[in-house]
């Protein structure tokens, strides 16, 4: 990976925060904290580690990626467009009667492999994906982006405890720990500390970076399996709302929709950001 390319998949992840705030903009709704906080482990997986032809989306030697946190589609949609899956003019159409796109993942949107939203429902899926892999020697690779209030839920935990005991080094799960959920910090609703100790207990092997950081999103994706025989867990400690100041950090924003003051100034400083990655990737 050369300096100018790794540049080139930071510039993607922000001009990707652009279009997610337009689309909540524009659209009038949207889950905006966990869509930014997310999109440089989306836009890694999609330009970089996932093996897939968008023009044949349900190709069968395809890498599968579920969203298991749904509620985070606005910044899937981007990157699927951005990809190649379905045109641009989609994004437009958000929040509009009659839109492709719905507030959570469907079927009916190409690249989109199951709908989700109910929380718990992506690993459990993801295992059996990479179990009938096992079975049928077809070669593909299964990835579940789960939120970290998502945790809490029993049925990952059901999922957990199944793909160590099959073995599945097949199957990525991947958590977006931006410690902070509608109603408030993650750990004060439901404490998840130490998750990677939880984690590597129920036999994953646990590999813990900077989930905004597209180098560290990278070398992890490059260094599966992590361990031949165990399914790996990708703990990506990520900012709610990275790349936009004011909503940084806020739980406030897990669902909300800037005023156009706050859009514009959101704009201003990703292209401001966008402008440092340009200048270093010329360097």
């Amino acid at each position: 990976m050369t300096q100018i390319e790794l540049q080139r998949l930071r510039i993607i992840a922000l001009e990707t925060r652009k279009r997610v705030m337009n689309m909540v903009f524009t659209g009038k709704g949207g889950h905006t904290g966990g869509s930014l906080s997310s999109v440089d482990i989306l836009v890694a997986l999609y330009f970089h580690a996932l093996r897939f032809d968008p023009a044949k989306p349900d190709s069968p030697g395809r890498d599968r990626f579920i969203m298991s946190k749904g509620h985070s589609a606005e910044g899937l949609y981007c990157v699927l467009s951005r990809a190649g899956f379905f045109p641009d003019s989609w994004l437009s159409e958000y929040g509009r009667f009659g839109s492709r796109l719905f507030g959570h993942p469907t079927m009916g949107v190409p690249g989109v492999e199951m709908p989700t939203g109910a929380l718990g429902h992506g690993l459990p899926v993801g295992v059996g994906m990479a179990l009938a892999d096992k079975r049928d020697g077809a070669g593909y690779r299964t990835f579940v982006l789960m939120g970290d209030g998502e945790q809490a839920e029993g049925s990952v935990w059901e999922a957990a405890m199944a793909g160590s005991n099959y073995s599945l080094d097949n199957l990525v799960g991947i958590v977006d720990y931006n410690g902070l959920q509608i109603s408030g910090k993650v750990d004060d609703v439901m404490r998840l500390s130490p998750l990677a100790e939880r984690w590597a207990a129920f036999g994953w092997m646990v590999v813990e970076i900077d989930g905004n950081d597209m180098g560290q999103l990278l070398a992890a994706f490059d260094a599966l399996p992590a361990r031949p025989g165990s399914p790996t867990l990708i703990l990506a400690r990520t900012i709610k709302g990275k790349g936009v100041s004011y909503i940084e950090g806020q739980a406030s924003w897990h669902h909300k929709v800037p005023t156009k003051e706050q859009y514009d100034l959101a704009l201003v400083e990703l292209d401001a950001q966008i402008a440092v990655c340009a200048a270093e990737a010329a360097v």
